[in-house]
């Protein structure tokens, strides 16, 4: 196992400059990447290094692109009740999620881009941070880092974790770097029972099975709002293409070009929104519709709102629940590609209802209980997909029932938020020299039996 680590940490060394041309390049597109880029090798120029009191901790949250740090903001929610006096490292990978991750930083806190795994990197941030304790979201599993966290004494925690089948033969392929470090996490809180099942395969040690996060997200009132007005004034049913991923809008453009040939009246009954999930390819979707001869009007445009146009573009971050409030349908970007399919629960939880392709492994069981409680609809492909949307968004009493079943489903799978914040309460209190001195005032504080 040393020396396989080894091996890992010289290649993983070796590969910087490559990281830096590929950083380089991605900063054309997202300059964000540009920032800061010295971080990600250790270097942390004037920020001052600090040394966690027991009485304040330093938790770690390492969430590395936008949706993993949505998540991390409902567990944060809940671990700042449990643990009020802690202080946030976050780290994070994408420059999406280190731009969601800056919404959630308190004076005091500190947010830097998470550290290369090769040893050197990974032993200048822990030894300049020094957290209390670590937690990484959902799928992210470092050998360096695992093993740096070990030598040091930090504690690391996999919270919402998930893990797929294809995921589980990477690891098992690479079993002897990918075992240790599941073998080296003191907690680990999976999402689901078969999440747990392909996570003990891997090596872990599953503390608890405690459901989605991101069932706890609390929508925002004045976005929900604010998309609400807009869908009444535009006078007809909304279909959107939900956090599309690359492939798809051309997929949705030959539906589309179906319909409007085979049922021109049933295309015409509908304003159609397309919200891609990467800001960098916004200008090339305006690209290609305006290239099919669609008009399209732009998120970044509207002023008092939406423009008439064939097709909306939601070409904002942060607005996922605007989208979801202006829309009566959502096709779910990800699973009309293989590529697993985006979060379908923050559409249930803003009473959206969902019709999905046949690719949803990374949030299977949530898929298939949508699917069953009445909230989604699953169909193989994308041009029965626009036929459902259609169908749901001009049918009052269909979407008013599946409305329904949204919410209550969203509502059935609450909680998870707040087992995991006591559970990983638990652990920093077990660690050496922690002092939760809110728990210590509740102890104080009861009145005599």
């Amino acid at each position: 196992m040393g020396l396989s680590l080894m091996l890992y940490g010289w290649v993983a060394r070796l590969a910087r400059p490559l990281v830096r041309r590929k950083l380089a390049r991605r900063a054309v597109h997202e300059p964000g990447y540009a920032q800061m880029v010295e971080q990600r090798f250790g270097d942390y120029g004037d920020l001052p290094r600090y040394q966690a009191l027991p009485e304040m901790p330093l938790v770690w949250i390492h969430a590395v692109s936008l949706g993993e740090t949505r998540a991390a903001a409902i567990l944060l929610r809940e671990l700042r009740l449990q643990i009020p006096a802690l202080r946030l490292l976050l780290t994070n990978g994408t420059a999406t999620g280190r731009e969601e991750g800056q919404k959630l930083l308190l004076p005091g806190d500190i947010q830097v881009w998470q550290p290369w795994d090769d040893r050197a990197s990974v032993n200048a941030f822990l030894r300049h941070f020094r957290p209390s304790i670590g937690i990484l979201m959902e799928t992210e599993m470092w050998p360096g880092l695992a093993a740096g966290c070990q030598r040091e004494r930090v504690p690391l925690v996999l919270a919402n974790a998930r893990l797929n089948e294809k995921s589980l033969r990477g690891a098992q392929r690479l079993a002897w770097l990918a075992r240790p470090a599941y073998q080296s996490l003191r907690s680990v809180i999976a999402q689901t029972e078969d999440d747990a099942s392909r996570l003990r395969a891997a090596g872990a040690e599953v503390t608890a099975v405690l459901g989605n996060l991101k069932f706890d997200v609390e929508p925002d009132a004045a976005q929900l709002a604010q998309g609400q007005a807009w869908h009444q004034a535009a006078g007809k049913p909304v279909v959107m293409l939900a956090s599309s991923r690359e492939g798809e809008e051309a997929l949705w453009l030959q539906a589309l070009a179906q319909l409007r040939s085979s049922n021109p009246d049933a295309a015409a009954k509908v304003q159609w929104l397309l919200v891609p999930r990467h800001p960098q390819r916004f200008g090339e979707i305006v690209q290609l519709l305006q290239g099919a001869g669609l008009q399209v009007s732009r998120r970044s445009q509207w002023q008092a709102g939406p423009q008439p146009a064939d097709v909306w573009l939601g070409d904002s971050m942060g607005e996922m629940q605007l989208y979801y409030g202006l829309a009566d349908v959502a096709l779910l970007g990800g699973s009309f590609a293989p590529l697993g399919g985006q979060n379908l629960i923050e559409a249930a939880a803003c009473g959206c209802p969902v019709v999905m392709g046949p690719h949803t492994f990374n949030f299977a069981q949530a898929a298939d209980s949508s699917v069953q409680a009445g909230a989604g609809l699953r169909v193989p492909g994308m041009d029965e997909g626009l036929q459902q949307a259609v169908a749901i968004a001009t049918d009052m009493a269909s979407h008013s029932r599946m409305r329904r079943a949204a919410l209550q489903f969203a509502q059935t799978h609450r909680g998870a938020a707040q087992a995991s914040a006591q559970l990983i309460a638990t652990v920093l209190e077990s660690t050496e020299g922690f002092v939760n001195s809110s728990f210590e005032a509740s102890l104080f504080d009861e009145d005599p039996a």
